[in-house]
């Protein structure tokens, strides 16, 4: 067994609570008697049992996160950042992947909440989050990150501007010239994708073509199919914008050596390092890991104030691929 505060007070000869004194760094102990402790505390191997300290006050010292997919660059940035924030506020981060599956999302919830976490942050798969209503109710402060919650729930969210990244993509390929500009979005369920659809569409106007618009997961044969329907319109696009970076690197695929100007929304990885390079509407993940876990931290420190809905900007990138004019389309 795990030697005990007991224990390294027999080994002392010392009581208790002079051991506690020590262990915690309280004063009152003479040092030749602190030292005398600490001899037994290194002798016996005893460690302070930081789960039973937390618990007497109340606190587990652990934060619950739940994302989309641990796999996907975006969400691998927002974890870290998260996870940086509650290290440094001497917690445990307890996450897991919903895979959009709104079940998976709440048997994640609910297993957290049974562990009795602090506090957690959540990127949802679905759009009911009434489950949640006792657990806000027992006062755990929640954030959504990303995506916010389902109607009737008022709590705090960080977002992106989608709607305003997706209009500044298609307003740059419109100032290059183009204006049959398609769109290869998400699955228009997902928030994300839906907000960016209608930045894309408010922007072209009168020039929207609903034929020049695919909204679906993103998938090799599929990028091939609307493309191909999409290049053999009489009047084909002469740009494309896709809705996140994993559509982005599908269509690039796909397009198998076309020269096309693109503009995707999420950077990624060798993005500049292509030719041309992919211009991208750039969302900051790490940036929106840090203000959720930090405004998450503020509740737990007691701000009972009203829900903020925070809207993080994006900035455009041009590399080349977003520039190039209507007379570029070809063939390598």
């Amino acid at each position: 067994m795990r030697p005990t505060m007991k224990d390294v007070a027999s080994a002392a000869g010392v009581a208790l609570k002079t051991v506690s004194r020590v262990v915690n760094g309280e004063p009152g102990v003479h040092p030749a008697t602190a030292e005398r402790v600490r001899a037994a505390i290194d002798r016996l191997g005893y460690s302070r049992n930081e789960s039973a300290r937390v618990l007497r006050r109340g606190r587990t010292a652990t934060i619950g996160l739940v994302i989309e997919d641990v796999a996907d660059p975006f969400y691998s940035g927002l974890s870290r950042a998260v996870e940086g924030v509650v290290i440094d506020h001497g917690c445990l981060l307890l996450s897991g992947s919903s895979g959009e599956e709104p079940g998976r999302e709440r048997e994640l919830v609910e297993t957290f909440c049974a562990r009795r976490v602090d506090g957690l942050i959540m990127v949802p798969a679905g759009d009911d989050h009434t489950y949640l209503r006792p657990e806000l109710e027992a006062g755990t402060p929640v954030v959504f990150a990303d995506r916010p919650p389902g109607a009737g729930i008022d709590v705090d969210t960080v977002l992106t501007d989608n709607v305003g990244g997706a209009r500044q993509a298609v307003r740059h390929l419109m100032t290059h010239g183009h204006r049959r500009i398609a769109f290869l979005g998400d699955d228009p369920a997902i928030f994300t994708a839906a907000q960016r659809l209608r930045g894309y569409r408010e922007e072209l106007g009168g020039l929207f073509d609903e034929r020049l618009v695919s909204m679906r997961p993103p998938a090799m044969e599929a990028g091939r199919e609307d493309l191909a329907r999409m290049f053999a319109l009489d009047d084909p696009p002469t740009a494309l914008f896709t809705g996140n970076g994993r559509h982005t690197v599908t269509t690039l695929r796909a397009l198998e050596g076309r020269r096309v100007a693109l503009v995707g929304f999420d950077d990624f990885e060798l993005a500049d390092l292509l030719s041309p390079g992919v211009s991208v509407v750039a969302q900051d993940p790490s940036w929106m890991g840090r203000v959720s876990a930090e405004l998450l931290f503020r509740r737990l420190r007691g701000d009972g104030g009203p829900s903020e809905h925070l809207e993080l900007p994006v900035r455009l990138i041009p590399r080349g691929s977003g520039e190039l004019p209507p007379e570029d389309r070809g063939t390598d």
